[in-house]
């Protein structure tokens, strides 16, 4: 890596010139990082606003999945199973899925050599269990910490790499220029937050053959949400240079704790706690579940069930199924107004509407389960003790003990299956630019739970290998870099000086318009869609993000990262309702992990009110056969077009065949 000077509109910032930038430091960005080293390209740096901000190093689950091949048991796999069963959760692209089943064990096994402690049994078998939307028992986990040990062991070999990394810079633009018909990435500008009050307002350049986008997913535009309120998102800056995001809809939403944020999947809904409900003050206890199930088994076994049928489903939702409890979350929340809990000290009661609980009521699934874990215990909490002692210290070491305390949840935004747009190697349509993880969409409408973790490493690994095998040439020289990216960072520039206005800025503006795009996407484009409200939303979004551009003030350098990020944020939701809208005008219903409103459907239950009517979509509807593509063009229109699902590919798995093609180095291409 050199660095250099590069002087725009007289002001000298830093200019660094280098092979690969990878952005973010999650377990993708990292794995990216070493995987690029090990193949040889060294001239790499990782810039990130925050060392360990993001979601791996934040984030868990009662024991959070990592979905892999396989590797013992008596259940026959191999990839091309995997991979039609990726595939077959619909709207994925089949070699993507060939792809993350394939390169899973290779991925996998890296991670263990690096240290991260996958269990295995005496015979050397790494042994699994189901997850959600998962035929075999696939997944692995190493606790309920999995991504953070991950992010540990990979944080680790980078430190030992010595690979370079800026902490403290938050990249806010991609550097493009146009060769032919195609745009490619060259760089980034970067804000140093530690020199913002300076006459460059901290810019730094950056002059890549190569940029790893390892931002994750746009957790920033929810309110309610489950993402560590550290990871916010920055796909905005790619489409602002036309990257193309597909699958823009889907996004997967589930119950989790709001004060500290995690998911409660597993074991803390195995164990049935008890749900209640209270008024804004903490007062009028109410077990709610009770007026819309016919008996206790039925409430008991749907509670049990939402351990591993996590995701919100409306599919689920139909007679008395696990999803109907996140729609009574929603409505107790959000149309009443009032406050949601899990007591783990006490078992569900029929509070004189039903039975008390037993276990003689509930399904012989549960039961079964249960008697197998040894945990046919008196309550809950002493049934979790037994079944995952980790999943309440996790809560203890953040100031909740679960023990003594209710546990206040909701249902919120959670991961989105939706991104950009990628190829077999994770590059974009916009060349060298690979988004590797969460900001990738390859995932379609159902995932099985953990597959995002093994999407995250199998996808930075082909993306380093490919920049390894085909793009591994020197930067450009300083000057040629200058003369394509001076207007695109004057621009930058410019905009920075405008938006400083100490004597006009609404000291409120940045944090009520942040509001405002987290309101809009929680109310019409999470779990609950109404397509009347996404229509009248789609041009709110983008009258807030005209009104940034135009209008925003700010008092001093300090707000500029938190400027830039309400733009990007604010492009970001607006694309997706456009998503949504175009989805919804193509006929499109509940599917995945939303529920679309029609007056015309059915009910989930003759319980609920009539608000609650909704259809799923027919399995051969259009929007099931294709994929939606959306981008901004040349002139930032809107672009939308649906593509047809690319099949898994029938490979040639003849071993000379491979061998020779492998020796004449014809594979990565």
């Amino acid at each position: 890596m050199k660095k250099a000077e590069i002087t725009i509109n007289d002001i000298s910032m830093p200019l660094y010139s280098l092979n690969t930038l990878i952005i973010g430091s999650g377990a993708a960005s990292l794995n990216a990082a070493v995987n690029l080293f090990e193949n040889g390209q060294s001239d790499i740096a990782i810039v990130t606003d925050r060392w360990g901000g993001g979601t791996s190093a934040n984030t868990g689950a009662d024991k959070q999945t990592y979905y892999k091949l396989s590797l013992s048991g008596k259940l026959a796999d191999c990839p091309v199973e995997m991979a039609n069963d990726l595939y077959g959760g619909g709207c994925m692209h089949g070699d993507i899925a060939l792809c993350e089943a394939q390169n899973s064990m290779k991925a996998f096994f890296h991670l263990v050599q690096l240290g991260v402690p996958f269990p295995y049994d005496r015979y050397g078998g790494y042994v699994g269990y189901k997850t959600d939307h998962d035929p075999r028992q696939r997944a692995t986990s190493a606790g309920p910490l999995t991504a953070q040990l991950m992010f540990r062991a990979l944080a680790q070999s980078v430190k030992k790499k010595e690979i370079a990394v800026f902490d403290r810079h938050e990249v806010i633009s991609l550097l493009v220029c146009k060769r032919g018909a195609d745009t490619h990435v060259i760089g980034a500008i970067a804000l140093d937050l530690e020199r913002l009050v300076s006459d460059r307002f901290g810019f730094v350049v950056f002059n890549a053959v190569n940029v790893v986008l390892g931002t994750g997913g746009p957790a920033g535009i929810y309110r309610t949400s489950v993402y560590p309120e550290s990871q916010l998102g920055s796909s905005g800056m790619a489409y602002e240079i036309g990257a193309v995001g597909n699958n823009l809809t889907e996004s997967q939403y589930g119950l989790a704790s709001v004060k500290f944020r995690w998911n409660l999947s597993g074991t803390y809904q195995q164990v049935i706690p008890r749900y209640v409900s209270t008024d804004r003050a903490g007062k009028d206890e109410k077990e709610f579940l009770n007026s819309y199930f016919p008996d206790m088994g039925k409430l008991a076994t749907a509670t049990f069930l939402k351990g591993y049928q996590w995701p919100f489903d409306p599919k689920k939702a139909y007679d008395y199924g696990s999803s109907l409890i996140d729609i009574l979350v929603y409505q107790e929340t959000v149309i009443k107004g009032r406050r949601v809990f899990l007591d783990y000290q006490k078992n569900p009661s029929g509070a004189g509407i039903l039975e008390d609980f037993s276990f003689n009521l509930l399904s012989p699934e549960a039961r079964e389960y249960l008697e197998a874990s040894h945990a046919l215990l008196p309550t809950p909490i002493e049934r979790l003790v037994r079944m995952n002692q980790p999943a309440i210290d996790v809560y203890r070491e953040n100031g909740i003990d679960i023990t003594k305390q209710y546990l206040e949840i909701a249902v919120c935004a959670q991961h989105n299956n939706g991104g950009l747009k990628g190829n077999l190697w994770w590059e974009s349509n916009i060349k060298h630019l690979f988004p590797v993880g969460e900001v990738n969409g390859t995932h379609g409408v159902y995932r099985p739970g953990g597959s995002a973790l093994n999407s995250g490493q199998v996808g930075s690994m082909r993306a380093a290998l490919f920049i390894s095998k085909r793009y591994s040439q020197a930067p450009m020289e300083d000057g040629q870099f200058t003369g394509l990216v001076e207007e695109q960072i004057k621009k930058k520039l410019e905009f920075a000086h405008k938006v400083i206005d100490p004597s006009g800025a609404d000291p409120h503006f940045l944090m009520t318009t942040r509001e405002e795009i987290q309101n809009r996407m929680s109310a019409c484009g999470a779990h609950i869609r109404n397509p009347e409200d996404v229509m009248e939303a789609i041009p709110a979004a983008w009258s807030l993000y005209l009104r940034l551009k135009s209008e925003m003030k700010i008092s001093t350098a300090q707000d500029l990262p938190a400027a830039f990020k309400n733009l990007d944020l604010c492009l970001t939701h607006a694309l997706y309702l456009e998503a949504i809208g175009e989805y919804l005008e193509k006929g499109g219903k509940s599917r995945g992990s939303y529920l679309v409103m029609d007056p015309q459907g059915k009910k989930p239950n003759k319980e609920m009110s009539d608000h609650w009517t909704f259809s799923l979509n027919e399995d051969n509807a259009f929007v099931n056969r294709k994929i939606l593509e959306i981008w901004l063009n040349e002139d930032s229109r809107v672009m939308k077009q649906w593509v047809d699902i690319r099949p898994i590919p029938d490979e040639d798995i003849w071993f000379e065949n491979v061998w020779n093609k492998y020796m004449r180095d014809e594979i990565v291409r």
